[in-house]
């Protein structure tokens, strides 16, 4: 009954004229007669091919089984992060899904920013490598005892980080932020200072490439509305989910653990995640169209805060009693 429906649904997708068999024996790399025992159900999808039919024509497997009452969704999840090594690897699986994404006409990738987009802390400078230490130093334990300052990220890990940073550029963008998005940053900058594992020296410069971040998007605002939106929200805090689409598929990333996502393209998720992301974009001011005076006035909230926590860092230095 199962493999019966799969092909039903199947040979619906595909264009006029399209041989079912054709299909099935592309999708599972198989010969044609070894399809066609497959699609006249003389043979049985093995479970690894049934997963396999699933990913190739995007369709949801608890969708197929009728589990659909349940609210079943087939998701799949990066790996676990526990040393630079596997953040590196992190940084090039990425750029490797994202890459084929370049190419496609009307991309676009939603980014609902709890925290400050990764790819915009993901080059040379300290801000960056101090976000490559914030993770690891939550990560793996051999960063238990070790200060900011003598911390040197690989030379590997920063251009791969690099290289994705950059290719994030050149995608079509749209970002909804709200007034905390930059308060992870600013709390992890005043915690490892408070700690004792960031000079007072160190925490002014992260405060000033951090502002120079702020001053960088805030240009992209104007310069690039087309390829660039920003969306500042003021009723909702965001949630670090990240929604891609294209005109052939669409794809949900919700954040698990530290860096690490859940993956699903289960068609039903990914349009009930399309309307809430333009929902957002409904109650959100597009920064890109609004007037000087309302940029102004979030980039001056932003900034805000970081002068705020320069102020607070310097002043308990002066205070120090100890």
């Amino acid at each position: 009954m199962f493999q019966k429906v799969f092909l039903e649904k199947v040979e619906k997708m595909l264009p006029e004229n399209n041989s079912l068999n054709e299909a099935v024996a592309m999708a599972l790399e198989i010969s044609y007669d070894a399809a066609h025992r497959r699609t006249s159900l003389k043979s049985k999808f093995s479970l690894e091919e049934s997963i396999k039919l699933a990913r190739y024509f995007n369709l949801s497997l608890d969708e197929l089984f009728g589990l659909t009452e349940k609210q079943f969704v087939s998701v799949e999840k990066t790996k676990e992060i526990t040393n630079e090594v596997e953040l590196q690897q992190y940084f090039e699986n990425a750029y490797k899904s994202l890459l084929p994404l370049l190419n496609k006409k009307g991309c676009q990738i939603y980014y609902s920013a709890k925290d400050i987009p990764i790819f915009y802390t993901l080059s040379n400078n300290r801000l960056s490598q101090f976000k490559f230490y914030v993770w690891l130093k939550l990560l793996d334990k051999q960063f238990r005892d070790k200060s900011f300052d003598e911390y040197y990220p690989k030379l590997s890990t920063i251009k791969s980080a690099k290289k994705l940073g950059e290719l994030y550029q050149d995608l079509t963008t749209i970002e909804i932020w709200d007034i905390t998005t930059i308060n992870s940053t600013l709390k992890q900058i005043h915690f490892y200072y408070k700690a004792g594992q960031l000079k007072v020296e160190t925490a002014m410069q992260l405060c000033m490439e951090l502002k120079e971040l702020l001053n960088e998007i805030s240009l992209k605002v104007v310069a690039k509305k087309q390829r660039f939106k920003l969306y500042y929200n003021e009723l909702l805090i965001m949630n670090n989910n990240i929604f891609i689409s294209t005109p052939e598929r669409e794809s949900l990333y919700v954040p698990f653990l530290m860096l690490s996502y859940y993956q699903t393209s289960d068609k039903r998720v990914c349009s009930q995640a399309k309307k809430f992301f333009n929902k957002q974009l409904k109650n959100s001011k597009l920064l890109n169209t609004s007037g000087e005076k309302e940029q102004n006035t979030f980039y001056n909230k932003m900034m805000g805060k970081v002068n705020a926590l320069e102020q607070l860092i310097r002043a308990e230095n002066i205070l120090e009693f100890e």
